[in-house]
């Protein structure tokens, strides 16, 4: 009786075994295709790493008085290697400036400083006029026909005219109300910047 039940069952059981099998393999290929877009839908997008994540930048082959500009949050930002005439010149010119000791601008206090910056070679600024957010030039050359003789070398914006110093500090009777913004940032080794983070974070 029992060799017979055997004998019965035993040629459904490889088709019993290739059922389980298709089974296992379309339950696994449906939880697969139900959990990548979940994990997906976890990790930031694109826009959200773009809008936060800090940016590093090689400064090491930027050359003195070169301007570098990077990509941070979708904005311009200003790297800027300064001579020791570029920096010296920023103690030539404070009664030009509308706020010289950067006391209405939006920047980190460890860049309080009349460098506006923590190595005094190196400024970094958002590269936005703080009037209707135009991209200023470079022009580093002290005096201008077209921008005045007085002209120390800075950032001018062609839009409405407004000027910064080598330090982004914008100058009297200008349309823009404060100086260029300055991002956190900081070094991580000496030729390396980090843009978006703060020192101490």
């Amino acid at each position: 009786m029992t060799s017979e039940k055997t004998m019965t069952s035993a040629p459904s059981d490889p088709d019993r075994r290739l059922w389980l099998t298709v089974t296992s393999v379309a339950g696994g290929a449906g939880l697969v295709a139900t959990a990548v877009p979940f994990v997906a839908s976890m990790s930031p997008s694109e826009r959200a790493r773009a809008l936060g994540a800090p940016v590093e930048v090689d400064i090491s082959g930027i050359k003195t008085g070169e301007l570098k500009t990077v990509d941070w949050r979708g904005q311009p930002v200003f790297v800027l290697r300064r001579s020791k005439d570029m920096l010296d010149s920023l103690t030539r010119h404070d009664d030009l400036l509308s706020d010289p000791s950067s006391r209405r601008s939006d920047q980190p206090k460890y860049t309080i400083n009349v460098d506006r910056s923590i190595k005094p070679e190196i400024a970094v600024m958002v590269g936005i006029c703080t009037h209707l957010g135009c991209i200023p030039t470079f022009r580093p050359v002290p005096g201008s026909a077209d921008i005045g003789s007085s002209w120390p070398g800075g950032f001018y914006c062609p839009c409405h005219g407004s000027k910064f110093d080598l330090a982004g500090r914008v100058f009297k009777n200008v349309p823009a109300p404060t100086n260029l913004v300055i991002p956190p940032h900081h070094f991580s080794t000496d030729g390396k910047l980090l843009i978006g983070v703060d020192p101490k974070a």
